[in-house]
Order: C-alpha cells, then structure tokens, then sequence
C-alpha cells in the first residue's frame, strides 16, 4: 500500500465502509456481499507479500463483518495473517437478527484478538468517535469501501483518516463503486463462457 510514492509498509490495516443498510443488503444471501468479500480479498493480498500482519475491523454488520470473513478465509492460506475485532461498545450485536448474530459469533470465535473500545453497552455516539480514534491511531493504514457519490457512515472516518495522514505516513485505499462493478462484470463475464 503505497500513497503518493513512499515506501511504507503496513504491518496492520483498518477496514472500514458502509453499514449493510447504506448499501441496501437486507439479505444475507445477496449477491453484493460475495462481491464485497472479493474486493476486500483482492486488496488484503496486494498487502501481504509487503509485509501486512493484522487486519483490523470493528465488526459492525456490513462491509466489516464481511471483510472479517474474507481474511478468515485467507488465514487458510496465509496463516501468518491475523484478524482484530475491536468494537466500540460491549454486544453491539445485541439487536440484530439470529442469523447476523451467529456470523458475527463465528468470526469472533476464529479471530485472533476481540476487545471493545468501552467496556460497557451502548451509551451514546461518543463511542463511535472514540473507536474511529483508537482504530486510527493503532493501525499503519486503511482500505476503505467508500464512493463519495453515496453519502454513508465511512464518510467521517474518512475525513479523520485524511487528517491523519497529513501528520504521518498514513495510506488509505478506497474500493469504490464503479471497483465493486467491475468485479461484478467480470464475474459476470465468466459465469457467461
């Protein structure tokens, strides 16, 4: 992960992006998640032969939960790999269907580290400003799942994570939508021959 031409190396990424309600995924089965899944694959290992160690997610249900998918799958093969889930709160899946919870339970059961950011529930939005700044302070750099053409959560990390970077070597790789569509296309393309 190489911004502007330094020679950094990211030894733990941050993965962030939109909540799985912002991309319109109500179905656990959709189409978009195997897509999202890919792009986050595809960038992972970009990062692993330079040298990446951890990759970092809060968990929430979406473009992070299913990034933690997608490295568990990849520590079959790059066991060197580790996954950190670092929520915000205590039981952030509290309220969410049996079904969300029992991935979210299977990717924190094959997770190399779990910890929350506030050792109690959910108290109030400030615990979400405090997670975006542990996260950023404890990770080398980001992929980010995030167009500026559809507003969403990640915009505020985003705006934190460019700040960041103006003090220290901080990369951000976004994966856009028109990156998600071309894997789409060319998934589409081999389903065809």
């Amino acid at each position: 992960m190489r911004k502007d031409g330094g020679g950094e190396r990211v030894h733990k990424v941050l993965i962030m992006g939109y909540k799985a309600s912002e991309l319109g995924i109500f179905s656990l089965k959709h189409k978009g998640i195997d897509i999202i899944k890919k792009a986050v694959t595809k960038q992972v290992i970009a990062l692993i032969d330079d040298g990446l160690e951890w990759v970092i997610v809060s968990g929430q249900w979406g473009v992070e939960l299913w990034a933690a998918e997608a490295v568990l799958e990849l520590k079959e093969t790059y066991g060197q790999l580790r996954l950190a889930v670092i929520t915000p709160f205590l039981d952030q899946e509290e309220n969410w269907s049996d079904e969300k919870k029992s991935r979210y339970q299977a990717v924190l059961k094959q997770a190399d580290y779990v910890n929350s950011i506030s050792k109690s529930k959910y108290d109030g939005p400030w615990q979400f400003k405090e997670k975006n700044k542990f996260l950023l302070r404890n990770s080398d750099g980001m992929i980010l799942l995030y167009d500026e053409e559809q507003d969403g959560s990640p915009k505020y990390i985003k705006e934190q994570a460019l700040r960041l970077s103006q003090l220290r070597s901080y990369p951000i790789v976004s994966v856009t939508a028109a990156d998600l569509q071309s894997i789409a296309d060319d998934e589409a393309q081999s389903d065809y021959f």
